[in-house]
């Protein structure tokens, strides 16, 4: 058998079981208040730490900044409750009416 399929299939068995670990776990493990506030906040700074990556970031080299600022206009449109369609829109005119404009 192929090195690759055997590691393909190990970690598929691998995510089954962590993924089945959680309903035949829930109610029997209990984490204390303080351990589960501190995943929320890993979880939170995981997620920011991969936006800021995304939103900075261009393979090696910083991505210049009309993506940047295409980025905080749709958080601030987020964050106003708009529609995700006009988010996601508002942030790709933003950034391409800057990079026409000669912004990087």
């Amino acid at each position: 058998m192929n090195s690759q399929l055997i590691a393909v299939l190990a970690l598929a068995a691998g995510t089954y079981v962590f993924r089945l670990a959680g309903p035949l776990l829930h109610g029997r493990v209990h984490l204390p208040v303080r351990v589960q506030e501190l995943l929320t906040d890993g979880a939170t700074v995981l997620l920011v730490a991969l936006l800021a990556t995304g939103a900075l970031m261009a393979g090696q080299e910083f991505a210049g900044w009309a993506r940047p600022a295409g980025v905080l206009v749709g958080g601030v449109l987020a964050w106003r409750r708009a529609p995700f369609a006009v988010v996601v829109v508002g942030a790709a005119a933003v950034t391409g009416l800057l990079r026409l404009a000669g912004v990087p």
